[in-house]
C-alpha cells in the first residue's frame, strides 16, 4: 500500500504546486466552476491529536509541521482547512481573554513564541486555501481539577461558571455572563485575524454520561421560569448562543462565515416524524440541546457540516439515508451543506466491514453527487489524510478531486 509521501508524490504536479503559490483564481474543475465545492479537513489540536504531533516543539519545529499539513492539502487538491484554535477554553493566539494554549508548550499560559494563528491564517491563504477558525465555546479541561488550570484562567476567576461532568470540565451554558464571555472569546480572533469562517463542532451541552448529572438546578432555578421544562430552557441557551454569535460575527468582520458541525442525527423519526430513518442512540435536539434542524430553518448559520460518520447501510445510522435528509433539510434555504466524513474509522479492524474496502468513502461522494445540496465534504482528521493508512484517501482523490475546486460562494 502506498504511504503518505508516495501518495502527496504521486498526486501532486509540478502544475498543482505552482497553481497554490501564484496569486489569482486556481485552474478549476468543471464541476466546481458552477457552484464550487467545499474540500476540507480538520486539524485537530486538543491532545496534540494531529497537530503539533506533540507539545514542547521548537516554534519553527511546530511552523513547519503546520505547513506541512498545508502543502499536504494542496498536493490533495483540497481546498480548506478546518484549524482549531480554542480546543479548551485556551487559545492558539495572543488572545485578550484566555492563556495559551497547552497543547502547544505542554504547559498551559506559555508563551509559544510565535503566533500559531496568524502564521495559519498566511500561510493558508498564501496556497489558496480557505482557514476556518475553529472554536470549542464550553469545555475547560479534560479533567476536573480547577487548581491544574493556570492561575489567571477565567475558570479560576469565576469557579461560579464552571461545572464538572463525565471527567471533564465545562462553562456552564445557562450563565448569561458565561454565554457573554466565550463569546467574546472566539471573536477576539475574529477581530485580529482575517479567518473565513468561524467553525463549531458537536459540543454544546455535553454527550451525556450513564451515571452522572450535569447539575445546572441551580442555574435553572435561577433563569429558567418562563420555561416548562429543563430541556426547552437547555435548549434555548444554545438557541441563544448560535444566534448572538452569529450577529456578532458580521459586526465584527463582515464576509466571514458562521459554520457549525453537529453529530449527524438531528432526532429519530421514531421521536419526531420529522426526524431521520434512524435509530441514533444520541439525538442532537434531545441530548445535546442544540436544535440544530432550527438553526439551518431560521439562517442563522451560512453552511452546517453533519457528521455523517457511518458506512453506506450502517443498520442504526445509514450514511444512504442521512445524506438525503439533511439536504431535504437545507433545501429552500441558503444554508450551505458539507457532510462530514469519517477517514478515520477506514482500515480501522474495530470498525464494520464496510470500513475495510478503501473505496467505501469514494462510495459516500459518489452517493451524494445525487443530491445537489451538497456542497462538499469535509476529513476527520489530517493525521489520517498524512498516514492514510487504508489507502482511502488517495482513492477518493483519483477518483473525485482530479483537478482543484474553488470553494462555494
Amino acid at each position: 500500500m502506498m504511504g503518505a509521501a508516495g501518495t502527496v508524490a504521486a498526486l501532486m504536479t509540478a502544475g498543482d504546486a505552482a497553481a497554490a503559490r501564484r496569486p489569482g483564481p486556481p485552474p478549476y474543475g468543471r464541476r466546481a466552476a458552477d457552484a464550487g465545492e467545499l474540500r476540507g479537513v480538520w486539524i485537530a489540536t486538543v491532545g496534540n491529536l494531529d497537530w503539533p504531533s506533540r507539545p514542547g516543539l521548537s516554534a519553527a519545529a511546530q511552523e513547519a509541521e503546520l505547513t506541512a499539513h498545508l502543502d499536504r492539502a494542496v498536493a490533495l487538491r483540497l481546498n480548506a482547512v478546518v484549524l482549531q484554535v480554542r480546543p479548551s477554553a485556551d487559545a492558539l493566539w495572543p488572545s485578550s481573554y484566555e492563556p495559551w494554549a497547552e497543547c502547544l508548550t505542554g504547559v498551559q499560559g506559555k508563551d509559544p513564541g510565535w503566533d500559531p494563528l496568524g502564521t495559519a491564517v498566511r500561510e493558508t491563504h498564501a496556497r489558496g486555501l480557505e482557514l476556518h477558525a475553529w472554536f470549542n465555546p464550553y469545555r475547560v479541561a479534560n479533567h476536573t481539577d480547577p487548581s491544574r488550570l493556570v492561575a489567571t484562567h477565567p475558570a479560576r476567576r469565576h469557579p461560579d461558571w464552571v461545572l464538572p461532568y463525565g471527567g471533564k470540565l465545562y462553562y456552564n451554558p445557562g450563565v448569561p455572563e458565561v454565554r457573554k464571555f466565550v463569546q467574546d472569546a472566539m471573536l477576539d480572533a475574529v477581530s485580529r485575524y482575517a479567518v473565513d469562517a468561524v467553525h463549531w463542532d458537536d459540543y454544546f451541552y455535553p454527550y451525556p454520561v450513564a451515571g452522572q448529572v450535569f447539575d445546572d438546578d441551580a442555574t435553572y432555578e435561577r433563569y429558567g421560569a418562563d420555561f416548562g421544562d429543563k430541556a426547552s430552557w437547555r435548549r434555548d441557551n444554545t438557541d441563544r448562543l448560535v444566534r448572538e454569535t452569529a450577529t456578532r460575527i458580521k459586526e465584527v468582520r463582515s464576509g466571514v462565515r458562521f459554520g457549525i458541525s453537529p453529530f449527524g442525527v438531528w432526532r429519530n423519526s421514531t421521536t419526531d416524524p420529522l426526524g431521520s430513518d434512524t435509530a441514533g442512540g444520541v439525538q442532537t435536539y434531545d441530548d445535546l440541546h442544540a436544535d440544530t434542524r432550527k438553526w439551518v430553518k431560521e439562517g442563522w448559520i451560512d453552511y452546517i457540516c453533519p457528521q455523517i460518520y457511518w458506512n453506506i447501510g450502517f443498520p442504526a445510522a445509514d450514511y444512504a439515508k442521512l445524506v438525503p435528509w439533511w439536504a431535504e433539510t437545507v433545501r429552500g434555504t441558503e444554508v450551505g451543506l458539507y457532510i462530514g466524513e469519517a477517514l478515520y474509522k477506514a482500515g480501522d479492524p474495530a470498525q464494520p466491514a464496510a470500513w475495510q474496502d478503501p473505496a467505501e468513502l469514494s462510495r459516500h461522494l459518489d452517493l451524494a453527487a445525487e443530491h445537489p445540496e451538497v456542497g462538499g465534504h469535509v476529513y476527520f482528521s489530517a493525521k489520517q489524510v498524512k498516514d492514510d493508512p487504508a489507502g482511502a484517501m488517495a482513492r477518493l482523490v483519483a477518483d473525485h478531486y482530479r483537478a482543484r475546486a474553488r470553494t462555494p460562494r
